[in-house]
């Protein structure tokens, strides 16, 4: 595709229509391994398609509700796949998603094109969202209008400016620290009576302790539905 002028409005108006938001533009140097389109031929820009806050928990529930199978094992990847395949296809781009093999790096491309940093959690923070954002799938394509590259955002990681650190200790079982993230204790804390009763309702309580893009919070029933995704042992 090369781009006709206001790619990026008509894109950011078609996925507003289900909640999603256009994210980083990353156009790919001689130096860097793009990935390659149907044809073999390498891409020259990806544009990260996520989620921000709760804007698509309603559009998904809707779609969910509708469907004979409730959506099936996956039903979130598989309503991704269904909104974003179809605007790639208006648009003459080609989707990918972080599920889906050949398997991109989805983190490194959100770092580069975004300027973002993982936070103890593991999970990328913004600036503004804080950890309430995500990727559900990219657009590749084979040529971009340069003028329409937007910069990618600068400043301070968030983590650095935050002195209290709440995310450290509101841990049940001290799963979070600067030295790294405890999955093992986490995954059993989550198995337990205590874990079932507290994150697996209302979210990872380090997560939620986070005061960083606190208004854009997911919605409870979202946080459900990411919590008892997890394969927690038996």
């Amino acid at each position: 595709m090369s781009g006709p002028s206001g790619v990026l409005a008509t894109l950011d108006a078609r996925l507003a229509e289900h909640g999603l938001a256009p994210r980083g533009l990353l156009r790919f140097g001689q130096e860097d391994q793009a990935p390659l389109l149907a044809d073999s031929a390498p891409a020259e820009a990806v544009l990260l398609i996520g989620v921000v806050g709760g804007a698509t928990w309603p559009h998904f529930e809707r779609w969910r509700t509708a469907q004979a199978d409730h959506g099936g094992a996956d039903p979130l990847d598989r309503w991704s796949k269904t909104v974003i395949d179809q605007v790639a296809e208006e648009i003459g781009a080609q989707a990918c998603y972080p599920s889906e093999a050949p398997y991109q790096p989805f983190q490194r491309w959100a770092m580069w094109a975004e300027g973002l940093q993982a936070s103890p959690l593991g999970i990328l923070i913004h600036p503004r969202f804080g950890l309430w954002h995500s990727y559900r799938g990219a657009l590749l394509f084979r040529n971009w209008d340069e003028a329409q590259e937007g910069p990618a955002m600068t400043g301070p990681h968030p983590c650095e400016a935050c002195h209290d650190k709440p995310c450290l200790t509101a841990c049940p079982v001290g799963a979070i620290s600067l030295d790294g993230f405890d999955v093992a204790a986490c995954r059993a804390h989550l198995a337990s009576p205590e874990g079932q009763g507290g994150c697996m309702v209302s979210g990872c309580l380090a997560r939620n302790a986070c005061p960083v893009g606190a208004d854009y919070r997911y919605p409870n029933s979202q946080l459900r539905f990411h919590m008892q995704a997890l394969k927690l042992p038996g």
